[in-house]
């Protein structure tokens, strides 16, 4: 590699420290910087190993004109090309991996709002049946839904909160009123019993969600692919012809490479992000409370 690739590698390495954070994992905090940037920095990080790799395969071009032509001959050319090939292939399989891993860990979170949601409505319903006394939990339920589904999805992507404290705080509530109510035999006290039960599991949720969600993929992974990448890119301009054909096909690999690279960023966000968790269980669950709510109202008046 030459001086100009090296220096673009540290300044990439420069950037990505400042855009995860250390231990290369997305936190809570992470996702809630301030700013419309933060949607787009996958897109940023996206943009630089393009870069990067390009200046790989530029370096390549340039050492071509300036390399001997006997140190270009074709038992050297098939020496370079077995090499990258073990480089090929282990590239290969990391970004297989990373993309896999970053699915499995998009699925989990959305796994885990659809789980939030229904244990909301199940609670709901063990209350509603256990009879008048737990109004006030059930009130305060709702204002956690509510307030839980504009944390995860506000309307402004920056203003994503997954472990916000007072949204917590709703949901302590809603269990010290649950416990205040006193149960007249055993029936009552198994309904009760379930339903802190059920508002324990909608609080582990809650933690598991903020969590899972920081979990990423360590910088150096990321940035030992894109070594290995931008030495790919190199031999393949150190032995290629300078065309228009070949300039293409390197311009369109590498940027298909960036984006799969932007994409593992972006799954592994979840929230906040171009690509993010969907927020139909959460509405669905707000939509019904509501409802309930509503007929409960209109019975009580008629």
């Amino acid at each position: 590699m030459s001086a100009f690739d090296l220096k673009r590698t540290c300044a990439f390495n420069r950037f990505l420290t400042q855009m995860i954070p250390k231990g290369g994992r997305y936190t809570g905090d992470a996702v809630q910087r301030k700013g419309n940037g933060t949607m787009f920095t996958p897109l940023i990080i996206a943009f630089f190993v393009f870069a990067i790799i390009l200046a790989g395969a530029f370096a390549g071009a340039v050492a071509r004109r300036y390399v001997p032509q006997h140190h270009l001959s074709e038992e050297t050319k098939n020496v370079v090309s077995i090499s990258m090939a073990v480089v090929a292939t282990i590239s290969a399989l990391v970004l297989g991996l990373l993309l896999s891993n970053a699915n499995s860990s998009f699925s989990a979170v959305q796994g885990q709002v659809n789980s939030i949601s229904a244990q909301i409505l199940r609670l709901d319903q063990l209350l509603r049946r256990y009879g008048s006394e737990t109004k006030l939990a059930r009130e305060k339920l709702r204002e956690y839904a509510e307030r839980k589904r504009d944390d995860l999805f506000p309307k402004n992507p920056a203003d994503v909160h997954l472990s916000a404290q007072s949204t917590y705080d709703l949901l302590q509530e809603v269990e010290d009123l649950v416990l205040s109510v006193k149960p007249e035999n055993a029936r009552d006290q198994w309904w009760l019993a379930q339903a802190m039960t059920l508002a324990s599991k909608i609080g582990d949720t809650r933690f598991i969600l903020a969590q899972h969600s920081g979990r990423g993929t360590p910088q150096a992974v990321l940035l030992l692919l894109v070594f290995w990448l931008t030495l790919l890119f190199a031999s393949f301009a150190l032995f290629a012809p300078s065309n228009v054909i070949t300039t293409a096909t390197l311009t369109l690999c590498a940027l298909a490479i960036a984006g799969s690279i932007g994409m593992i960023v972006e799954l592994e966000r979840g929230f906040g992000g171009l690509v993010q968790v969907s927020p139909q269980a959460m509405n669905h669950a707000v939509a019904a409370l509501r409802a309930e709510a509503n007929n409960e109202d209109s019975g009580s008046h008629t």
